[in-house]
């Protein structure tokens, strides 16, 4: 992710890259919150 390494002014298009990169992180968290949900369930 280019706004976390100190620059100021990044360009439109590594804004939607990082937007991009942050959004498939939140998807696979999500992923992993479902599947420790299911293990969790099945331990009943």
């Amino acid at each position: 992710m280019y706004g976390y390494c100190g620059r100021q002014y990044l360009t439109k298009q590594e804004k939607i890259e990082d937007l991009r990169e942050y959004k498939e992180a939140l998807e696979n968290e999500a992923k992993g919150v479902a599947e420790r949900i299911k293990e969790l369930e099945k331990e009943k």
